[in-house]
C-alpha cells in the first residue's frame, strides 16, 4: 500500500475502512449495499466473524472491496503463524496482531507467499488511558508505549501500526522507514466518542500523519449511512490536501 503520495494526489474514500460491525451476514450485505460506493476498505470485526466465519470475507470480496480482518491477534509464535498463514489464504489485504515482538514476527512468517496482505500491530487501544497502562505494570506515557511497540513493529517487518490519532506525529518523528499508520476511534466534530478515550475528528488524525481512518458507529447508526460516509470522505480530501 503506497503512502508517498502528495495530500492532493491521494483519493480519500480509498483511505476510509467502515467497521462492518454488525451480528450477522444478513445485516452486513443490507450495510452494504448502502455504503459499498462511498468507502474504500471493508473491515471485518470479532462479532461478525464469530458469527459467520470465513463466508463473511468471501461475501465481502464479492462487493469488489479491500478486507481489512481486525482478529487483533495474539497467541504463541506457532499459532499465529499458522493463524496468519489460513487467514493469507483467504485474500484478505490487512491484518491485526498485538504489538508483541514474538507474535509480530510470527506473522510476518507466516504471510509469506502473500506479501499483499498488510500486517498492522495494534499498539495501544484507543480506549486506554494513562491510568491503564500504570495499572498494567508500564510506568510510561501511552505515547512512549506506542512508539516503542511501532518500532518493534517495524523491526519485525510489519506493514504499519494501529495508533489513536494523537500518536501518528510521534510515530513518524521516531522512525525514519515507511509505515502505515492505521487510526481507528475517529469521531465527527460534535459527536460522541463513544467508549474512545484518544478520540480526533478525521482532519485531526490526517493532519497528524495518519494514512487510514477506521470509522464505525458514525456511518452505521446515521441515519442515511451513504451521507454520513461521503461527507466523512470530504473532510479527508481536505486534510490531505492542506497536509500535502
Amino acid at each position: 500500500m503506497e503512502r508517498n503520495l502528495k495530500g492532493s494526489a491521494i483519493q480519500a474514500k480509498e483511505r476510509l475502512m467502515f467497521a462492518l460491525d454488525v451480528p450477522t451476514a444478513k445485516a452486513a450485505e443490507a450495510m452494504l449495499d448502502r455504503v459499498q460506493e462511498t468507502v474504500g476498505v471493508i473491515k471485518i470485526g470479532l462479532e461478525l466473524f464469530t458469527s459467520e466465519g470465513p463466508a463473511v470475507v468471501r461475501m465481502v470480496q464479492r462487493y469488489g472491496k479491500p478486507v481489512f480482518l481486525d482478529l487483533k491477534v495474539l497467541d504463541i509464535a506457532e499459532t499465529v503463524q499458522r493463524t496468519t498463514a489460513r487467514v493469507a489464504d483467504m485474500g484478505v489485504s490487512f491484518l491485526t496482531v498485538h504489538a508483541g515482538r514474538k507474535a509480530l514476527a510470527a506473522a510476518v512468517m507466516g504471510r509469506a507467499g502473500h506479501p499483499e496482505m498488510n500486517i498492522l500491530a495494534v499498539t495501544v487501544l484507543t480506549n486506554v488511558e494513562q491510568a491503564d497502562l500504570r495499572e498494567s505494570g508500564y510506568d510510561g506515557t501511552i505515547e512512549q508505549a506506542v512508539v516503542a511497540r511501532a518500532r518493534v513493529a517495524t523491526e519485525e517487518g510489519c506493514d504499519g501500526v494501529i495508533a489513536s490519532g494523537r500518536e501518528p506525529a510521534a510515530i513518524r518523528s521516531a522512525i525514519a522507514a515507511p509505515l502505515l499508520i492505521v487510526t481507528p476511534g475517529v469521531r465527527p466534530a460534535g459527536q460522541g466518542v463513544d467508549e474512545h478515550a484518544r478520540a480526533t475528528t478525521p482532519r485531526q488524525a490526517i493532519h497528524a500523519g495518519a494514512d487510514y481512518l477506521v470509522v464505525g458507529r458514525p456511518i452505521r447508526d446515521a441515519s442515511d449511512p451513504r451521507a454520513a460516509a461521503l461527507e466523512i470522505v470530504s473532510e479527508m480530501q481536505a486534510a490531505f490536501a492542506e497536509r500535502s
